[in-house]
């Protein structure tokens, strides 16, 4: 018995010491592997380092890799994208500091991190302003409209070049939240933006001021139970498995606005800097279409495992329109009244 024992126990752990770094190796398996670069860049005249905090598997984050391939083959290889999502170059607020000073050239920033760039960016984050896929698309082809917009960051050095989306904002909680009564009784993660916060405290709900890592253990703790957010992003990161309820207010669009360091643009080629504006826009168009299917895509998967989905009444939507007055009034003043007049009245 002894003979066959002790041998056994040696077999064990040998194999399981092999198995060690093979399970380590899987667990660290790269979450970027599928969207590798498949083409030589070391030869590349200019690079254009582009950050993103999200994982590609959402079309709005993807629309990078999208980019860079589209701009190596139009630009015969002249130009690579070193695309960095996964906030692999930092939080949103330091890499908008790099940027600002050259150290990086791009980054798809969320529109709720960009207000704090211009105030006028904060426009697309108002309630009911530019909340549907389609006013989304009128707000981006009207000169009249995306002009202002586009030109606000200059400032700071900034060029606003075009605007992806990730889906429409609402509410997803561990609890249902059928209309506004209910939504009293939910504490809500917001992002650290001052467009949110205002609006959260013009319709009188608790809210929580968190960054998004901290958010999965604080539903699973219960210090919050409800969070801000699209349904794209809440199936995909898995807060569905907690909060199993989502309120579809689509009270606004969630974004990533295209912003570029412009001393590094103007130092492109005259050639070059048509190649570059040109791919921007036709991928951002094709991205824009893609996030509306992959919302529905995504909302009919969540349904399948059994998440609820509700809307709220033209009432309850009143009304929240209605509490927003102040937001829209002290928010026009930093946007611009006539400005953001023009883009309710034009959008409507």
């Amino acid at each position: 018995m002894k003979r066959t024992f002790v041998p056994s126990l040696l077999v064990l752990f040998i194999v399981s010491m092999l198995a060690s770094p093979l399970l380590a190796a899987e667990k660290k398996k790269d979450p970027l592997a599928n969207w590798k670069t498949k083409f030589d860049y070391s030869k590349a005249e200019y690079t254009y380092i582009l950050s993103n905090i999200s994982h590609p598997v959402i079309q709005g984050v993807a629309n990078g890799y999208n980019i860079r391939d589209s701009l190596w083959e139009k630009s015969n290889g002249r130009i690579y994208v070193d695309y960095r999502p996964l906030a692999q170059l930092g939080g949103e607020k330091d890499v908008i500091s790099k940027l600002k000073i050259g150290a990086i050239q791009g980054m798809l920033a969320s529109s709720v991190a960009s207000a704090n760039i211009a105030d006028k960016l904060g426009i697309v984050n108002l309630p009911y302003v530019v909340d549907t896929y389609d006013k989304l698309e009128q707000f981006r082809s009207n000169p009249e409209l995306w002009g202002p917009y586009s030109k606000s960051a200059m400032s700071a050095g900034l060029m606003v070049t075009d605007i992806v989306n990730y889906g429409q904002y609402g509410w997803a909680t561990t609890t249902p939240v059928r209309n506004l009564a209910d939504a009293k009784a939910v504490n809500f993660r917001i992002a650290e933006a001052p467009v949110n916060i205002d609006v959260y405290k013009g319709w009188n709900l608790k809210f929580t001021v968190m960054p998004w890592p901290d958010v999965p253990q604080a539903l699973q703790t219960g210090v919050i139970n409800g969070l801000d957010h699209t349904a794209i992003v809440c199936n995909i990161t898995k807060k569905f498995t907690i909060a199993k309820y989502f309120t579809e207010l689509n009270y606004a669009q969630g974004l990533f606005v295209h912003l570029v360091n412009k001393r590094w643009f103007d130092k492109l080629p005259m050639d070059l800097q048509k190649i570059f504006l040109d791919v921007i826009a036709e991928e951002s168009a094709k991205t824009r279409g893609l996030t509306r299917e992959q919302q529905d895509a995504q909302i009919a998967k969540a349904k399948e495992a059994g998440v609820e989905f509700y809307q709220l009444s033209v009432a309850d939507k009143a009304t929240l329109v209605k509490e927003a007055a102040p937001v829209y009034s002290s928010w026009g003043k930093k946007i611009g009244t006539d400005y953001l007049a023009k883009v309710q009245s034009t959008l409507k």
